[in-house]
């Protein structure tokens, strides 16, 4: 993503204490305009002002400290360090952001649900791997990048190759589909249990339906417990698309962090 013009890059580097964003936040600060966000209110109007400064010519300090408190007309309490880069028109901004921890998320099923969910999940820290029977069932363009989109029929088959972590969600047209899914999963927790979460969407009578065939074909009571369904945050009645999509990746949001593998070091 190259700048199109001059801009200065604001981003979190440090945090202590109650803060309004995480280390990683950014914001591109640019003459006219800018995106991202490093919290709002007077922390973030006056590395504004300090950028657009900068970009009229003035010095630019590489790393400041902000207390959040009377001073700055903030009551947070915490502490937030800042770095500014600058980034000249041409310069690809992607490279110089932090990269975000990302929960990989799997979502089997491109129907009305599926769909409203993925353009939510564009906004959150979430890798999605989408997948569908049905050639043609994705919206058209390109994905974001790290995303994935397929086509696999039976997409049951898609399962061994998911990423280790990934959170499923089961949501597709067809409920054989489902079944055969949600089997597939339960083999992978057996043979390597690295599946963060299990989820199908659908009503109790569906999930009791699916627990006899389940334990039919050997399936234990502590298999099926690693199950979710109904999905959603509780207490979230409503079953318009945009809704279940709502109290779905709420839940996915409060699993715990993904684990990050070590990085290993040469020699």
């Amino acid at each position: 993503m190259a700048a199109e013009a001059p801009l200065v890059l604001v981003t979190v580097v440090r945090a202590e204490g109650s803060v309004p964003r995480e280390v990683g936040a950014w914001m591109a600060v640019r003459a006219d305009g800018l995106t991202g966000t490093v919290g709002g209110g007077h922390l973030e109007f006056d590395a504004i002002a300090r950028a657009r400064a900068a970009l009229a010519g003035g010095e630019l300090a590489d790393e400041v400290r902000y207390p959040l408190g009377p001073s700055l007309g903030q009551c947070c309490g915490g502490v937030v360090w800042l770095r500014f880069e600058r980034v000249a028109a041409g310069e690809d901004v992607a490279a110089r952001l932090p990269q975000p921890s990302l929960r990989p998320l799997a979502v089997f099923g491109a129907g009305h649900v599926g769909e409203v969910l993925a353009r939510f999940a564009r906004e959150l820290p979430l890798a999605l791997h989408w997948v569908d029977s049905r050639e043609g069932q994705f919206p058209p363009g390109a994905p974001p990048r790290g995303w994935q989109q397929e086509v696999c029929s039976p997409p049951a088959d898609a399962v061994p190759d998911l990423a280790p972590g990934s959170a499923v969600l089961v949501m597709t047209h067809n409920h054989a589909e489902d079944f055969e899914i949600i089997t597939a999963c339960l083999r992978r927790q057996r043979e390597r249990g690295d599946l963060a979460f299990i989820g199908m969407i659908g009503s109790r009578t569906k999930w009791a339906s699916f627990r006899q065939r389940l334990q039919a074909r050997g399936f234990t009571e502590a298999d099926l417990a690693r199950v979710t369904c109904p999905i959603g945050v509780p207490g979230v009645a409503g079953k318009q698309p945009a809704v279940i999509a709502v109290a779905v990746l709420a839940q996915m949001l409060a699993l715990p962090a993904p684990v990050q593998a070590p990085v290993q070091e040469a020699g």
